[in-house]
C-alpha cells in the first residue's frame, strides 16, 4: 500500500464538490492548481475560480499557471512530490504533466464514456433526451477523454430534469467514484479496460451561441429537452420580435402542450398569466424567461408589467 500525495487539478463549482470530498476523506492534497484569475462583470474586476476559493479556504499550496509547459511551473509542480494528479473539468495536459507522478493522472468525466466526450456532457445528454448518463474515471493519455477506464457509475435521469440538478447529483455520484478510485490505486488494486470507438459515440460538443439557440421548427420534444438541458446555465434563447421591437430572450424553463392549431410556428400567444408560443406539435409554455437588461423572472410576473400585440413572434 502506498500513501497518495495527490495534486488536485480544476476550475469550476463541480470540481469544488469532488476537492472537498477528498479532503474529508483524509486523503493528503499536496497542490492544487486551478485557472488563473480573469476579469469579470461590468467592473472588470479579477474573478477567482471556484477551486481557488476553495483552496485559500482550507490553506491549500495553490497554483495558477498560465502555460502547462512553463519551466518554473513545472519546477513547482515537481517539488510538491506528488505520486498521483486527480483532474476535475480542468484543460487539457501536456504530456509532461500528467505523465511526471509515478501513479499516473486520472479524470473524473461527467458522462458514461465513450459517450459524450467533451467539455459538455452533462447538458448534452438532457439535449439529446438521454434517460441514463453517470460518470467515468479514466487514466488520462495524450487525446480528449479518451484514456483507459477505471470505474463508472450510473445513474438515470428523469424526463423534467435540468442541467443544475443533474450536475449537483453527478457531483455527489462522482465524489464517490473518485474516492473510491483514490482506494484502488492506493490499494494497488486498479485495473482499467480500454474505450472502444464506434460510430455511434455521441460528442458532448463545446456550447456556444448558436447552438443554444431554439430552433422553432424543431419538434416539441427536442425544443423542450434544448430548454431544459441548457438550464440554468448556459441557457437556451431566441428572438421576439413584437412589432418594430426586437429582444434576445433566454428561456428557463418551459411545459410542453401536445395540442393541434392552426397558428404559424412561433406565434407567440399571451394572456395576463401565461405565454406560450406555438410549436408543429402543440405549444411551449414559457415557465420562466429573463428579457435584456431585466432579471429572471416567472412568466406571470413579466406579463404583470408587459403586453404584447397579436403579431408577436418568436424567432
Amino acid at each position: 500500500m502506498e500513501k497518495l500525495r495527490i495534486v488536485f487539478m480544476g476550475t469550476p463549482e463541480f470540481a469544488v464538490g469532488i476537492l472537498d470530498t477528498i479532503i474529508k476523506n483524509n486523503y493528503d492534497v499536496v497542490g492544487v492548481i486551478t485557472a488563473a484569475d480573469k476579469p469579470a462583470g461590468r467592473g472588470q474586476k479579477l474573478k477567482y475560480s471556484a477551486v481557488k476559493e476553495y483552496a485559500l479556504e482550507h490553506n491549500l499550496n495553490l497554483l495558477q499557471p498560465t502555460n502547462l509547459k512553463d519551466e518554473s511551473f513545472l519546477a513547482d509542480l515537481r517539488n510538491l512530490n506528488a505520486n498521483l494528479h486527480v483532474v476535475v473539468a480542468f484543460r487539457m495536459l501536456p504530456e509532461v504533466v500528467w505523465n511526471m507522478p509515478k501513479l499516473g493522472t486520472f479524470n473524473l468525466h461527467a458522462s458514461l464514456l465513450p459517450n459524450y466526450r467533451g467539455a459538455a456532457p452533462i447538458n448534452w445528454a438532457i439535449i439529446n433526451g438521454e434517460s441514463k448518463t453517470g460518470v467515468t474515471t479514466f487514466f488520462i493519455d495524450d487525446k480528449i477523454d479518451t484514456g483507459a477506464m477505471i470505474l463508472s457509475k450510473e445513474t438515470s435521469i428523469s424526463k423534467t430534469e435540468n442541467a443544475g440538478t443533474l450536475h449537483d447529483r453527478l457531483m455527489e455520484i462522482g465524489s464517490q467514484a473518485v474516492v473510491e478510485t483514490l482506494a484502488l490505486i492506493e490499494n494497488g488494486k486498479a485495473t482499467t479496460t480500454i474505450q472502444k470507438d464506434s460510430k455511434d459515440i455521441k460528442t458532448a460538443y463545446k456550447l456556444n451561441k448558436d447552438n443554444c439557440k431554439i430552433d422553432f421548427s424543431k419538434s416539441g420534444l427536442e425544443i423542450y429537452n434544448l430548454v431544459r438541458g441548457l438550464s440554468p446555465y448556459p441557457s437556451a434563447w431566441c428572438f421576439i420580435k413584437d412589432g418594430n421591437e426586437e429582444w434576445s430572450v433566454k428561456i428557463y424553463e418551459a411545459n410542453l402542450i401536445s395540442e393541434v392549431h392552426n397558428f404559424d410556428i412561433g406565434t407567440i400567444l399571451s394572456t395576463k398569466k401565461e405565454l406560450k408560443i406555438a410549436i408543429q406539435d402543440g405549444y411551449l409554455q414559457i415557465v420562466s424567461l429573463q428579457f435584456p437588461g431585466k432579471k429572471r423572472m416567472k412568466t406571470a410576473e413579466l406579463l404583470n408589467g408587459m403586453t404584447f400585440s397579436l403579431n408577436t413572434k418568436a424567432l
